[in-house]
């Protein structure tokens, strides 16, 4: 009889619960999102300089182009893998003709030395590069991307939310495809392919 009653009460106590989580339970939203950049006319891409990079001394590369930052808990350094990957994908003649460049949307905290590190971490073919925020910002805006400072009141500080894109720049500079978050390095290699044999 004892067991009986703690097992009804053991349902009761589980009722309750699924009634609360059901009826008031509201999930909060992930720390860290993709941005989905504004719906504005077609921007013009181009050259810019960040940090006395500029993305003209790559002519005759094609470019694969990212903007992220160092501490990006998981979309960063997943979408930095896949162009890694995708490098490595290349033959030795392709990568000749192919740069990866990685430019932090973070540049208080993302210093040179280490964000150089960290990008050839993903494969020494992709360059790390930041500049001044008027000089990131000009960057971001050439290309439709966007970013915003995320403050949440953590021990690790704050993170930032940004668009999550590969821009795909010809050996002449002119970005012709935009690959979205997610896509397979097998399609970012055959991108790049493309890009070289237009």
């Amino acid at each position: 009889m004892k067991s009986k009653n703690l097992a009804v009460a053991a349902l009761l106590a589980l009722a309750a619960l699924l009634a609360w989580l059901l009826l008031f339970w509201q999930p909060q939203p992930p720390e860290h999102t993709v941005l989905t950049p504004p719906a504005v006319e077609t921007p013009p891409g181009g050259d810019f300089t960040v940090g006395g990079f500029d993305l003209a001394t790559l002519r005759g590369k094609v470019v694969l182009l990212y903007f992220g930052y160092m501490g990006c808990p998981d979309i960063c350094p997943t979408s930095l893998s896949d162009m890694g990957r995708a490098l490595k994908s290349l033959s030795p003649e392709e990568l000749a003709q192919v740069q990866g460049v990685f430019v932090s949307v973070d540049p208080a905290r993302d210093q040179p030395p280490a964000l150089e590190k960290y990008a050839a971490y993903f494969h020494p073919a992709i360059l790390g590069r930041t500049g001044s925020k008027e000089e990131v910002d000009r960057a971001v805006g050439r290309y439709g991307a966007a970013y915003r400072v995320v403050d949440h009141h953590s021990a690790g500080g704050y993170q930032v939310d940004h668009t999550a894109n590969i821009y795909v720049i010809t050996a002449d500079g002119r970005w012709v495809e935009t690959l979205p978050y997610g896509t397979p390095p097998e399609k970012i290699a055959a991108a790049a392919r493309a890009a070289l044999n237009p």
